[in-house]
């Protein structure tokens, strides 16, 4: 293996400059830089990770922490794989690593949590699937570890987070399924804890309260964010009487959408005609017929911002990225399709 020495003599310059050069250091020229870089990739440079690691007191790896399982994912992730790529654009400005620490379903997240601390191999973290009260951020506050949470909690550590605008969802689709005549609305929430979820139905409750349309905590369709979970909400929604059904439905996963069109089929409530449906962005949503009408926006722009307001807590770091503290609401453009043509005239029968 070529070794720091020999790229030095190789290039007639001290040790200390092609280290500082293979290290982004702003004190080197950039003809330096260049001859350093491409004469290390000529002779097949590798850095020593472990050693470069022990002198510099960090590892240049940042850990995303992600819930796994089949309950969670269904049949393949079509989220984080983009927001991944983001987040690994900006990081390769500073070679730094991306790594996913995947949390199985079956696993407590406060202990895995703990478990990746204690092996110390990421100098940060981006946790994930934020809970409503959740004790991983005061963990991570309390160790003075880098960290920046994708999603609210009403645990507030004063960290750093992004997350969807569910509020402008719930807006913007419950009111557009108001105008079209709709007064029997649905909306899908998670099964569990996420604070997605609160957010959600509190900001749908207050819309249906401002048009003077009661809440029925049956039109919430508690179920697994994945394409079993729409199926089975279109189940759950045929089971019901004729007047307790949802003419519309507004659903909160990407992929949820696939499988609620396909049980509604099943059970012969075709989308569009005998609901209205309005769902959130995916590239599989682009083969559903009719067109969905959805939410979406740009998940590697999102990983990009996730990265970049992580890296601006760091010190390394933060005069590249000169943002303070990131505690954003990432907006969402809605699509309009045929899915949610369904026009319900006042004091007409309902839909078959």
């Amino acid at each position: 293996m070529t070794g720091i020495r020999r790229l030095a003599q190789e290039l007639n310059v001290s040790i200390g400059t092609v280290s500082r050069a293979l290290n982004g250091k702003p004190d080197v020229n950039e003809e330096t830089r260049k001859r350093v870089l491409e004469t290390a990739a000529a002779m097949g440079y590798v850095a020593n990770q472990a050693g470069r690691a022990l002198r510099k007191g960090s590892t240049g790896v940042i850990g995303f922490m992600m819930q796994t399982g089949h309950e969670i994912t269904g049949e393949g992730d079509v989220f984080f794989m983009s927001v991944f790529d983001g987040v690994q654009t900006v990081f390769a400005r500073h070679q730094l690593d991306l790594v996913a620490l995947l949390c199985s379903s079956e696993e407590d997240p406060d202990a895995y949590m703990q478990r990746v601390v204690a092996r110390g191999f990421a100098d940060a973290l981006i946790i994930s699937a934020t809970k409503r009260e959740d004790h991983r951020i005061d963990f991570l506050a309390s160790r003075n570890i880098p960290f920046i949470a994708l999603g609210r909690s009403e645990t507030d550590a004063g960290h750093p987070w992004l997350d969807l605008d569910f509020e402008g969802m719930a807006e913007v689709g419950v009111s557009r399924l108001i105008d079209k005549g709709h007064r029997r609305i649905g909306i899908s929430a998670p099964l569990d804890d996420t604070n997605l979820g609160f957010v959600l139905v509190d900001a749908y409750q207050e819309v249906l309260a401002r048009h003077g349309i009661q809440f029925d905590p049956d039109l919430v369709f508690r179920a697994n964010p994945n394409e079993r979970g729409g199926h089975a909400i279109a189940h759950a929604i045929a089971a019901m009487p004729d007047d307790r059904r949802p003419t519309g439905i507004l659903l909160t996963n990407e992929v949820m959408s696939l499988g609620l069109y396909n049980g509604l089929y099943e059970v012969g409530l075709p989308p569009g005609q005998a609901i209205a449906v309005i769902g959130r962005n995916s590239p599989q949503a682009h083969f559903l017929v009719p067109k969905l009408t959805c939410f979406t926006l740009s998940l590697r722009e999102l990983g990009i911002s996730l990265a970049e307001a992580l890296l601006a807590t760091m010190p390394g770091f933060r005069e590249h990225y000169p943002l303070g503290t990131v505690r954003n609401v990432v907006s969402l453009e809605l699509l309009v399709g045929e899915s949610d043509d369904l026009v319900v005239e006042t004091g007409s029968p309902r839909p078959a």
